[in-house]
C-alpha cells in the first residue's frame, strides 16, 4: 500500500488526567525523546521506514507460534469475531503482531496502542502501520503521549477490549466513559491488571465482563514462570553484560514470575535470596532451596536486585542506604513504582547513563548504584520480552477469550471471569501436538474406576 506520511513534532500538550499512582510519572524527565514522528490516517509511529525490518521480526515470531497459526487458519473459515472492533493495549512486540493478525483473520477490526512507554518495538509498530492496522505506539513516550495513544484506540468505538495492565479499561471507565456502553467485554493479561479489575468488580464499578487471561494455567505456569524468568535475565544482561554466576541475586516476590526468575538465576550460578510478605510463597521458596529474608537484611548483601511483586515501594531509601557499591537494581513488575526512584535520586549526588537502559547513581557517600530501564519492565524495556514460543499460549488464550466474549458477553455479568479448565486443557493439548508430543488417555474402565466411590482395597 502507498502511505502518505506527515513529519511532525511529538505532541506533549494532551492532558489525560492523573495517571495511576503506580504509573509513568518517573519517566517524564528521563526518557529518550522522539522528536520526529510519522503519522497517517489511523496510525502514529516513530519511523515508518522501519517497516521492512519489522516484517522480518514478525516472520520469525510467526514461525515460532504454531498454536496461533492453527487458530488463524480456523478463523479464516469461521470468522468468530465478525463485526467486532477490538481495542488493544498491549506491548507492541513481534509476538503481539501475530496476535493482531489472528484477530483480524477472525473478522475483527483492530485498533492498538502500547501498554508501557518503553516496551514498543518501533520496527514492529511501523510494520503494523504499513499493513493498514490502526496503531498508535512508539518507544519512549511521555505520560501524556501514552494516554493519548490509548484514547485514540478507544475512539474506534470498540465492542471488545484487550488489556495488559488494565490502563485501557480504566480509561473506558473514566475519561472515555462515553464509549463504555458499546463494549461487550474485555480481557486482561497481567496479575497487576487482574487485581485492579477484581477490585473494580467487587466495588460494583466494572461496567462489562472481563476474562482474566492472566489466571489461566497455560499462562501463569508457562508465560509467567518460563517467559519472565528467561526474558528478565536477558534484559539484565543486555543492560549490564554482568556475570550472573557467583552473584547474590535478590528477588522480591515469589509468585509465578519471581519463582521463574529464581530458577533461571540459580541455573546461571547465582546465589538467590527471596524476599516475601506472604508466608506461603516464602515457605515455598525455602523448600525450593532459596534463602528467604526481609529486604532490610537482603539490601546489604545483594549484588543484583529485581522486584516482581506488583506492589509500590518495595525498595526504598533505607535499602539504598545499605546497598553495596556497584549494586544493580531492576524491576520486572508491570509498573515502575516498585523501586522508589525519587528516594534514589534524593540520596545521590549525580547520575549518568553508562549504556542504554543503565544509569549510574553516585551516592553522596561515594557508592555507585545502577538502575536499569528507569525501574520499568526490564525484560521489555531492555530486551525483547518473552520468547515467541511461550507467548504462543498466552496470546492464544487472549484470542479464545475474545471469541467467548463475542459469543456470550452480552449474557455475562460485569465481573471478572476465569479461563475455563476446558480451554486450558484444550490449549495445552494443542501446544503439545504442535511440539510433537502425545500423552496417554484413560480407558473406559479407568474412567469408571475414577468415579466409583465404592472401590476400595
Amino acid at each position: 500500500m502507498t502511505l502518505e506520511i506527515d513529519k511532525m513534532e511529538s505532541s506533549g500538550g494532551y492532558a489525560p488526567g492523573e495517571p495511576p499512582e503506580c504509573g509513568c510519572a518517573a519517566l517524564m524527565n528521563h526518557r529518550p525523546r522522539v522528536s520526529i514522528m510519522d503519522e497517517g490516517e489511523g496510525w502514529k509511529v516513530a519511523d515508518i521506514s522501519l517497516a521492512d525490518q519489522g516484517a522480518r521480526r514478525v516472520d520469525w515470531a510467526r514461525s515460532r507460534m504454531p498454536v496461533l497459526a492453527r487458530l488463524r487458519d480456523e478463523a479464516l473459515q469461521s470468522k468468530p469475531l465478525a463485526g467486532m472492533t477490538v481495542a488493544g493495549c498491549l506491548h507492541v512486540t513481534k509476538e503481539t503482531a501475530v496476535l493482531i493478525e489472528t484477530i483480524e483473520a477472525a473478522g475483527a477490526t483492530v485498533s492498538w496502542s502500547g501498554c508501557n512507554p518503553l516496551s514498543t518495538q518501533n520496527d514492529v509498530a511501523a510494520w503494523l502501520a504499513s499493513e493498514g492496522y490502526s496503531i498508535y505506539a512508539w518507544h519512549g513516550q511521555s505520560v501524556e503521549e501514552f494516554y493519548w495513544c490509548i484514547d485514540r484506540t478507544i475512539e474506534a468505538n470498540p465492542t471488545l477490549t484487550l488489556d495488559d495492565g488494565a490502563d485501557l479499561i480504566v480509561r473506558v471507565h473514566g475519561p472515555m466513559l462515553d464509549y463504555a456502553a458499546g463494549v461487550i467485554g474485555g480481557t486482561e493479561e497481567t496479575t497487576t491488571g487482574v487485581h485492579r479489575l477484581r477490585a473494580m468488580g467487587e466495588a460494583g464499578e466494572l461496567r462489562y465482563p472481563v476474562i482474566a487471561v492472566n489466571d489461566a494455567i497455560t499462562k501463569w505456569d508457562f508465560d509467567n514462570v518460563y517467559g519472565t524468568g528467561q526474558s528478565t535475565l536477558d534484559g539484565i544482561i543486555r543492560a549490564t553484560s554482568v556475570l550472573i554466576a557467583g552473584k547474590t541475586f535478590v528477588i522480591a516476590g515469589y509468585g509465578h514470575c519471581g519463582r521463574g526468575l529464581a530458577m533461571r538465576a540459580r541455573g546461571m550460578g547465582a546465589n538467590v535470596v527471596v524476599t516475601e510478605i506472604d508466608p506461603l510463597p516464602a515457605l515455598r521458596a525455602v523448600m525450593d532451596g532459596f534463602r528467604v529474608m526481609r529486604m532490610d537484611d537482603a539490601a546489604a548483601i545483594g549484588d543484583i536486585f529485581c522486584t516482581a511483586t506488583g506492589m509500590k515501594d518495595v525498595i526504598v531509601d533505607r535499602h539504598f542506604a545499605s546497598m553495596k557499591d556497584g549494586a544493580i537494581i531492576s524491576n520486572t513488575g508491570h509498573y515502575d513504582c516498585e523501586i522508589n526512584i525519587g528516594d534514589l535520586e534524593s540520596q545521590s549526588s549525580s547520575v549518568r547513563t553508562i549504556r542504554p537502559d543503565n544509569e549510574e547513581f553516585t551516592m553522596k557517600d561515594g557508592r555507585h548504584i545502577f538502575l536499569l530501564a528507569r525501574g520499568r519492565l526490564v525484560n521489555l524495556a531492555a530486551a525483547e520480552g518473552h520468547p515467541s514460543e511461550v507467548m504462543d499460549m498466552s496470546f492464544a488464550n487472549q484470542y479464545l477469550a475474545l471469541c467467548r466474549l463475542a459469543a456470550e458477553g452480552k449474557d455475562m455479568g460485569p465481573v471478572v471471569y476465569d479461563i475455563t479448565l476446558e480451554q486450558d486443557q484444550e490449549l495445552a493439548t494443542t501446544k503439545l501436538s504442535t511440539l510433537g508430543f502425545e500423552i496417554d488417555t484413560l480407558t473406559a474402565e479407568q474412567i469408571a474406576y475414577h468415579s466409583d466411590y465404592t472401590a476400595g482395597t
